[in-house]
């Protein structure tokens, strides 16, 4: 056992102790957060006004701070750019993490001397509770992976800006940058494929313990080293044991990732957003990932069927059910207040809060009224594949077709399969029979005559690399939105 491996083992026991203070009674710290963050705003711009100083409750907090998204903060932020002090929290931001929105251009999401820990942290006490939990540390003493963004940053304003990978990157622990990789020369190239080639360049010969990245892009990567070795990831690796990942539903990669590899390993799942480090699978056996509930951030949760109403209900997380949708609602100490994050979490456990992410709030089909969600087409398609199992998925997108040259209109499956099903056309039937009973509204549609069954559009090897490439967004923390309430990324997809 080498040094690292050793050292981590008292650490890891720590954090998992320390962990134990909170995760057991998250409410209460959910109300110390609130409070706290409340009265260190209080007399910033924003603090000032929204009252701050007039909030005594909760139930006064969301009649002073309105649910809002990038574009209601967007005049603050801009304060902040001009150089001005003290905006949404006190002081300067110490980065900008930049981001890419559908409506809102780029983004510039602040994170904070304070709230730097939330991320940097976070990363780091998934790894150690899985070390603790299970006392597998070997990892450690091998070369580890982040297939992230670019570490160069820019600035806007006086405050430095780049990917939140990328930022990360600049706070890897000293101990750990020795047998980190790629390269710092290799991980600032901003060309995907090239980078991706000089990322094999200096891997493929070394002893790889860790791999993290968004599974697509791991796919990627796993898929050229295997045409140019013509060996399975195993044994190219066979010291690799841990694969960590987030971004994405990892069920439709799965079975295709492990081939790839040629084993199971242990995986982590986490939920990382430039807007803070949310939550971390801190188990291999309980389902769902647990809520950072003491880590600067004060959650609130829409119920997703009550976001667009004018007053939906907004609740804190001593009021939210198991098994419920709820869109996902922050605060924290970066300055971010009502912050709708767009996505959408459902609780498998309330002791402690785990959570499974079941979406996105403005990715959802319901051209006809139906509501279908990401949660829903992500559990038909694994239905489906359960029942085919020689079926493997590179990637796949839903949208409407409303207005088809004949018959009744229909939602399209745009789907790349690495291996195909044997009877696509039971396939396809699979799926819509388990979205029929996922949702019954969708049920009620395809009974009323009103759509007919889905139909699967099976797109060519590469389809989806090629859309990414054709959108500038080939590679980093980017993914293909799963659902679309429209066909403007269907087709495109389907022209390439």
């Amino acid at each position: 056992m080498g040094l690292r491996s050793s050292l981590s083992k008292p650490l890891a026991k720590y954090i998992a102790n320390q962990q134990q203070t909170w995760m057991y009674n998250a409410p209460a710290f959910q109300n110390i957060w609130y409070k706290k963050l409340v009265n260190q705003a209080k007399n910033t711009a924003f603090g000032r006004d929204h009252f701050f100083k007039d909030i005594h409750s909760y139930e006064d907090f969301k009649q002073a701070v309105p649910v809002r998204d990038y574009e209601d903060i967007k005049g603050y932020v801009q304060q902040i750019i001009e150089g001005k002090d003290d905006i949404l929290w006190p002081g300067k931001p110490l980065y900008f993490a930049k981001t890419s929105g559908t409506t809102s251009g780029t983004k510039y999401i602040p994170i904070s001397k304070d709230s730097i820990p939330n991320h940097i942290n976070s990363a780091r006490d998934a790894l150690l509770n899985y070390i603790n939990e299970t006392g597998k540390a070997a990892f450690l003493d091998n070369k580890l992976i982040f297939l992230s963004g670019s570490p160069v940053l820019d600035t806007k304003g006086s405050v430095p800006t780049g990917r939140l990978s990328g930022i990360s990157n600049h706070h890897v622990p000293a101990y750990l940058r020795t047998n980190q990789l790629p390269s710092y020369e290799t991980n600032c190239i901003e060309e995907w494929e090239e980078k991706l080639d000089r990322i094999i360049d200096e891997t493929i010969h070394q002893p790889m313990g860790l791999i993290s990245g968004i599974p697509p892009w791991v796919q990627m990567y796993f898929d050229r080293i295997n045409a140019r070795t013509g060996k399975p990831i195993k044994d190219v690796f066979p010291t690799f044991e841990l694969f960590v990942y987030g971004g994405v539903n990892f069920e439709p990669y799965r079975a295709k990732l492990y081939d790839s590899i040629g084993k199971k390993i242990d995986s982590i799942e986490t939920y990382p957003a430039s807007e803070g480090f949310i939550a971390y699978q801190d188990s291999q056996h309980a389902e769902g990932l647990l809520l950072l509930a003491d880590s600067g951030i004060f959650f609130e949760f829409i119920p997703t069927d009550e976001f667009f109403n004018e007053n939906p209900s907004r609740l804190s997380l001593e009021e939210v059910e198991i098994g419920k949708n709820y869109a996902l609602i922050i605060n924290n100490n970066a300055g971010l207040w009502g912050y709708s994050l767009g996505d959408t979490v459902k609780f498998v456990s309330k002791n402690p809060y785990r959570l499974l992410v079941t979406g996105r709030i403005k990715h959802f089909i319901s051209a006809f009224g139906e509501h279908v969600i990401g949660e829903e087409v992500e559990k038909a398609l694994k239905y489906a594949m359960q029942r085919h199992p020689e079926t493997e998925v590179v990637e796949f997108t839903v949208a409407p077709m409303v207005s088809p040259s004949e018959g009744l209109p229909y939602h399209e499956w745009l789907v790349e399969f690495a291996t195909p099903p044997n009877d696509l056309q039971q396939f396809s039937l699979d799926i819509d029979k388990r979205l029929t009973e996922l949702n019954v509204y969708y049920d009620d549609l395809i009974s009323g005559s009103i759509l007919r069954p889905l139909k699967i559009h099976s797109l060519p090897k590469n389809a989806f690399i090629n859309y990414m490439r054709s959108q500038g967004k080939l590679g980093g923390q980017n993914k293909v939105p799963r659902l679309s309430n429209d066909r403007k990324i269907a087709d495109v997809i389907v022209r390439l």
